[in-house]
């Protein structure tokens, strides 16, 4: 991945997370009639700052990884008796949890927004219809068949292949029973198989439900739809209605075949044989080399050309459209379920149903990032609305060191009536900083086993 585009595009990302979480705490404690000392993105040597008109310190510092709102607080200095009133600890606890959580909501606020704009302009989707089943698979040995339309997965229904996939990441470590509803071509006839999981890809690094499963969905015609400018694909002479016959001699059936072959030929020239038709209209055999580029997506590295297939057929597509309301509940159910799946990812990943390997730190982060912004804006608004939610969640854990360390000890003094003793909250801080910084030295170790 182009580090030109990667290490902007996360500092983007990075930035505009940080200060609308900050900006959460900050604007409940002015709120809460907090006094606000700083107001800073990033760590380090201040590189720029300004104070406004309540004697609030606004910084940028030199490493960007980060931010924080220091506000007055007797318990880190002493405070003149004039500005006690505004000093955080002497505020009741119901203020200080609203903000202390006020990042977190403001990050998922953020998210909402994002999926709203998103869904404003409509949906597409492709119908999930099996497309091959592997012999031997799990799969084939429940009787799942090519062919078949997947409608709904254990009673969830799954209009789209995007919504059979995110059901199946949620069983992924599981063992039981996995149920499918299918229904044949020209047919309102559904049909139940179950399918029975074994710790299924428990294991795995960067699993792939489908082919976990033993399943393709598709077809889709190896016909090429778009090809994009600047791209190895448009260097190499591709057009659009360029019919894909084979590559490196091997045939091509679908464009998964095709995928299949360039993905893993990063840098390494590809001949692919193509159809098209001249200019009297007559089908002509050509042969093409292109060099597959690198990008990352999930943090694994493929080779790309930078071309899609032509759309399905209109039976193939689902396209949603919302109103102005609609968009803003699916914005917030979308949110809502990214949570839920968050959260079922960190219980997995404590219980070992899935593997620490799925873990991924800045540089994954930043290769997704970067891959996210050459696809286009929709692509990266979207990456931001996803890792606003993860933001969002993951400072909620009960974590000391976290926002959801300070409300699990506001929780406490709430029901007890008194604080929890500064010796027990510095002995619960080390222990959250030794988590913090072990899953956070994990992540860096699994990127840079992916590179």
């Amino acid at each position: 991945m182009d580090l030109l585009h990667s290490v902007p595009s996360f500092l983007v990302a990075i930035i505009v997370l940080v200060s609308v979480h900050e900006f959460g705490h900050f604007y409940v404690a002015r709120l809460c009639g907090v006094r606000v000392l700083r107001f800073s993105l990033g760590f380090g040597k201040v590189l720029w700052r300004r104070f406004d008109k309540h004697g609030t310190e606004f910084s940028l510092s030199a490493l960007p990884l980060g931010g924080y709102v220091k506000m007055l607080d007797e318990r880190e200095g002493e405070v003149p008796e004039e500005l006690l009133s505004q000093a955080f600890n002497r505020k009741t606890v119901w203020q200080r949890m609203a903000i202390v959580i006020a990042g977190p909501v403001a990050n998922f606020i953020l998210a909402i927004l994002l999926f709203w704009g998103l869904l404003l302009g409509g949906e597409n989707g492709l119908t999930p219809v099996i497309g091959a089943v592997q012999a031997n698979s799990i799969a084939a040995k429940a009787g799942l068949e090519a062919g078949q339309e997947i409608v709904s997965v254990d009673g969830e229904i799954t209009p789209t292949e995007q919504a059979v996939a995110r059901h199946l990441i949620s069983r992924l470590g599981e063992s039981g029973k996995l149920q499918f509803n299918v229904r044949y071509p020209d047919s309102n006839l559904t049909y139940e198989i179950v399918v029975i999981l074994d710790k299924w890809m428990q294991d795995a690094k960067d699993p792939e439900p489908f082919a976990g499963l033993g399943i393709d969905l598709g077809p889709v015609k190896p016909i090429v739809g778009d090809v994009l400018p600047n791209m190895p694909a448009a260097k190499a002479g591709f057009k659009a209605e360029d019919k894909i016959m084979r590559v490196n001699d091997q045939a091509v059936k679908d464009w998964r075949d095709f995928q299949n072959a360039v993905r893993p030929r990063i840098n390494q020239p590809v001949t692919v044989e193509i159809e098209r038709k001249s200019s009297n209209g007559a089908p002509e055999q050509l042969s093409l080399s292109v060099t597959p580029e690198s990008f990352t997506e999930k943090g694994v590295s493929y080779g790309r050309v930078g071309m899609a297939p032509k759309p399905l057929s209109e039976e193939f597509l689902r396209h949603y459209d919302y109103s102005v309301g609609g968009a803003l509940v699916a914005g917030i159910k979308r949110t809502w379920d990214t949570s839920g799946f968050v959260l079922l990812s960190v219980k997995k990943l404590i219980l070992g149903e899935i593997s620490t390997k799925n873990l991924s730190g800045p540089i994954s982060i930043a290769k997704v990032a970067g891959s996210s912004v050459q696809i286009g804006l929709k692509s990266f608004i979207g990456f931001l609305a996803l890792l606003s939610v993860f933001l969002g969640v993951f400072n909620l854990l009960p974590i000391p060191v976290l926002d959801g360390g300070h409300l699990l000890y506001l929780s406490v003094e709430l029901i007890k009536g008194k604080p929890v003793s500064e010796k027990v909250q510095i002995l619960a801080y080390q222990f959250g900083l030794v988590v913090v910084i072990s899953l956070s030295m994990l992540a860096m170790y699994n990127d840079i086993m992916r590179l």
